[in-house]
C-alpha cells in the first residue's frame, strides 16, 4: 500500500475515525525551531538534501505511533532515517506478519492526513523518566545521555525522544511504503534482547518511490545470497557463522581470481609469502590495531600468553621484513598473501558474503625507498585496471581518503602525504575525488570505488601510505651511502576481500562471468541418446585445451536443456546431432540468446581457449 497526500486538501478525503488514537502521558512543551546556519527558516526552505532527512526521520516517528496504536504495551526503542528511508525497532508481543504492514502502513497514511503539528522541546532528565516510565529502551538511552536535558518530540497524542530534524508536521512526510521486518539485537548485542525492526521507503514524490522499488526488486532478484544457492557456487549456515562454504564450482570462481593475479604478481615483481594464523598479541600491540581494533579480533589464551587469530596482514609481513638485513638493492620489496583472515564481527551485521568473519584478501605490502613511492604507485594503478577491464568493471572512479579523527603522525605529514597520493592519482590521468576523515588511522589512502548495474557504488581496490608501522617495528634497510633508512610502505589491495568482491560482482553480473572466469565455460547437449557418445568426445576434447566442459546427458528434451545451460549462464552451449557428429562439428548458441550455427571442433576449441587467455571481459566475435 502506497500514497502521496500532495496537499491539505486532497488528505482531507481520508477518514480518520477508523483508526483509534494511542491514550499517552503526553505534556505540550514548544514548537520546534528549524535553524540552519543559525537562522530561523521554514521546512520548504531547507536545501533538498535536509528536507529528505526530515521526511525519513519524521516517518520513523509516525510508524512507531503506528504501532503503539496497534499494540498499545509494546516496547519501542530506537527509529533513525536511513538510505532510501526509515526504520524502527519495536518489542512486541508477538511477530509481525505482511498483513501487519498493511495495517501499520494504513495508520500512517491517517496520521498523515491528520496533517498533525510536530513540536520539540529539551526537558529534564527527571520529566523524561516519568513520561517514559513503561518504556524501558527509552529509559536506557536517557540514562546513557550526559546532559541535564533531553530532546523531546510529539505530535498529536504520541510523544518520543528525539535530537530533532524533522517536517513541521505529518503531512509534509512525503511518499512512502513499509517494505520488511527484520530481526536486530537491541544495540546491536547479541546478549540483549532481539526486537522487530520495521523497515520503511521514503521519498519525495511517488515517482521517486516507485523508481526507487523497482531497483529495490531487481536488487532482490540479484542477491547473491540467492544467487550463490541457484548457481551452486556456495551456502551459509548458522554452524559456521560468517564464514561461507565454497562448492566446487564456487572454488573455481575463487581460484580463477587469484590464479590471475598471482599471473600479475609474477608479471610486476611480487613475492607470495606465508604468514602464521596465530600470534602474540604483542605484535598488534606494536602495531597499534590491538589498541583500536581488539573488540574486533578473535583473542585467547595459551601458556600464560595473550593470543590473537591474525585478522589482517600488514603486522606480519612487517615482522618478515625484519626477519633479515635489507639494503637499497632489495627494494622495492613487494610481499603478497592470501591467507584465511578472521575479524570479529557482530552476529547482527553479518550479511551474506558482503560482511564476514573469515575471509581472504589480494594483501599486499610494498616496501620501498622514499624516492621510489610514485612509481610503485603508478605501477599498482595499472595493475588495477588490468584486473578491472579484464572483470568488465567500468566507470571507475578515484578518490584520496584523509586524515580521520583518530591518526598517528603530524597534520603536516598528512598534508604532504594527501598531496603526493593526489598527484600520483592525476598523473596516472584520473579525476581525483577526496574524501575527507576517511584514511586509516595510519595513513590517507587512494579509494577504487565503481557503480555496479543497479547503480550503487561499491569501493574495491585500496592502497594506503603508512606513516606507523615502519617506525612503531623498526624498519631499516642500508642505503647506498652505508647507513641505515626508514623504508616507506604502502597497502594494496585490488579486489580487497574476496568474499565481499564475490558477493558484490556476483549482484553486478547476476552470474553471467567472462568465460575466463565461468565456472563452466561449455555445456554440450546431444540431441538423442544415440549423441551421447559423441558429445562427451566434444567434452573431453575440450577439456584438453583446459576448458571447463560437461555434458548435458540427461532425459530432458534439447531445448529444456539449452534453457537450462543458459539459467545456469553457461557462456557457450554445444549442440550435437547426426550431422555434428558425422562432420566433427558443434551446433554453437551462448545464453544470450544466440545461434552462431554449425563450427568444426577443433575452430571451436581454438577459439574458446583463445577468449579464455585473453581474459577478455566479453565474448569476441565469431
Amino acid at each position: 500500500m502506497r500514497c502521496l497526500f500532495p496537499t491539505p486538501a486532497a488528505r482531507a478525503t481520508v477518514v480518520v475515525s477508523a483508526v483509534p488514537a494511542v491514550h499517552a502521558r503526553v505534556r505540550r512543551v514548544g514548537q520546534e525551531h528549524f535553524m540552519v546556519d543559525g537562522h530561523d527558516q521554514s521546512f520548504d526552505a531547507l536545501p533538498p538534501e535536509e528536507r529528505l532527512f526530515r521526511m525519513r526521520h519524521s516517518a520513523a516517528h509516525v510508524l512507531a505511533e503506528a504501532v503503539l496504536e496497534m499494540f498499545p504495551d509494546g516496547k519501542y526503542a530506537i527509529g533513525p532515517p536511513i538510505a532510501h528511508g526509515f526504520y524502527y525497532d519495536f518489542d512486541l508481543p508477538r511477530p509481525l506478519n505482511p498483513d501487519d504492514l498493511v495495517t501499520l502502513e494504513a495508520r500512517m497514511h491517517v496520521s498523515v492526513a491528520r496533517d498533525l503539528a510536530i513540536r520539540g522541546a529539551q526537558i529534564s532528565k527527571d520529566e523524561a523518566r516519568r513520561i517514559f516510565a513503561d518504556q524501558p529502551y527509552k529509559l536506557e538511552l536517557i540514562a546513557d545521555i550526559t546532559d541535564e536535558t533531553v530532546g523531546y518530540f510529539e505530535h498529536g497524542e504520541f510523544h518520543d525522544l528525539c535530537r530533532g530534524g524533522h517536517t513541521e508536521s505529518t503531512g509534509q512526510i512525503g511518499a512512502f511504503t513499509l517494505t520488511h521486518v527484520a530481526g536486530a539485537y537491541w544495540r546491536g548485542d547479541e546478549h540483549r534482547p532481539m526486537l522487530q525492526r520495521i523497515y520503511g521507503a521514503l521519498y519525495p514524490t511517488q515517482a521517486e518511490l516507485d523508481a526507487y522499488l523497482l531497483q529495490r526488486e531487481e536488487a532482490e532478484r540479484r542477491d547473491h545470497r540467492r544467487l550463490g544457492r541457484e548457481l551452486d557456487l556456495f551456502h551459509l549456515d548458522p554452524i559456521a557463522p560468517g564464514s561461507p562454504f565454497y562448492h566446487p564450482k564456487g572454488t573455481v570462481l575463487y581460484n580463477g581470481l587469484t590464479d590471475y593475479i598471482r599471473d600479475l604478481y609474477l608479471e610486476y615483481g611480487y613475492q607470495e609469502v606465508i604468514t602464521p594464523q596465530i600470534f602474540d598479541a604483542e605484535l598488534f600491540k606494536t602495531s597499534g590495531h590491538y589498541q583500536n581494533f581488539r573488540d574486533d579480533m578473535f583473542m585467547f589464551e595459551a601458556d600464560d600468553r595473550e593470543l590473537a587469530v591474525k585478522p589482517m596482514n600488514c603486522p606480519g609481513h612487517c615482522f618478515f621484513f625484519r626477519s633479515a638485513l635489507r639494503s637499497y638493492r632489495d627494494l622495492p620489496l613487494r610481499f603478497a598473501e592470501f591467507s584465511r583472515l578472521h575479524r570479529n564481527e557482530r552476529s547482527g551485521v553479518l550479511h551474506g558474503m558482503t560482511r564476514v568473519r573469515s575471509f581472504a584478501q589480494d594483501d599486499s605490502h610494498i616496501y620501498c625507498a622514499p624516492d621510489q613511492v610514485e612509481s610503485e604507485l603508478a605501477k599498482f594503478f595499472e595493475m588495477t585496471m588490468r584486473v578491472y577491464t579484464a572483470l568488465g568493471i567500468e566507470g571507475v572512479e578515484v578518490f584520496v581518503a584523509g586524515r580521520p579523527e583518530r591518526y598517528v603522525g603530524t597534520v603536516e605529514d598528512w598534508a604532504l602525504g594527501e598531496r603526493r597520493l593526489e598527484e600520483a592519482v592525476r598523473a596516472a590521468g584520473w579525476e581525483c575525488g577526496l574524501l575527507p576523515g576517511e584514511g586509516a588511522f595510519y595513513g590517507p589512502k587512494v579509494e577504487f570505488h565503481f557503480r555496479d548495474a543497479l547503480g550503487r557504488s561499491w569501493q574495491v581496490g585500496t592502497v594506503q601510505l603508512d606513516m606507523k608501522m615502519p617506525e612503531s617495528f623498526a624498519l631499516t634497510y642500508i642505503g647506498d651511502d652505508g647507513q641505515e633508512h626508514q623504508p616507506a610502505m604502502l597497502h594494496r589491495a585490488i579486489l580487497g576481500s574476496l568474499e565481499r568482491f564475490l558477493g558484490v560482482y556476483l549482484e553486478h553480473t547476476e552470474g553471467r562471468f567472462p568465460l575466463w572466469l565461468a565456472p563452466v565455460q561449455a555445456v554440450v547437449i546431444p540431441i538423442a541418446d544415440r549423441h551421447v557418445e559423441y558429445a562427451r568426445e566434444v567434452a573431453a576434447s575440450l577439456r584438453t585445451r583446459r576448458l571447463r566442459a560437461e555434458v548435458d546427458d540427461g532425459p530432458a528434451r534439447m531445448g529444456a536443456k539449452i534453457r537450462q545451460a543458459q539459467l545456469q549462464k553457461v557462456p557457450y552451449m554445444f549442440v550435437v546431432g547426426d550431422r555434428e557428429a558425422e562432420q566433427r562439428e558443434v551446433s554453437v548458441r551462448t545464453r544470450g540468446g544466440g545461434d552462431l550455427g554449425a563450427r568444426g571442433l577443433d575452430e571451436v576449441a581454438a577459439r574458446l581457449a583463445e577468449e579464455r587467455d585473453a581474459r577478455a571481459a566479453q565474448s569476441s566475435e565469431w
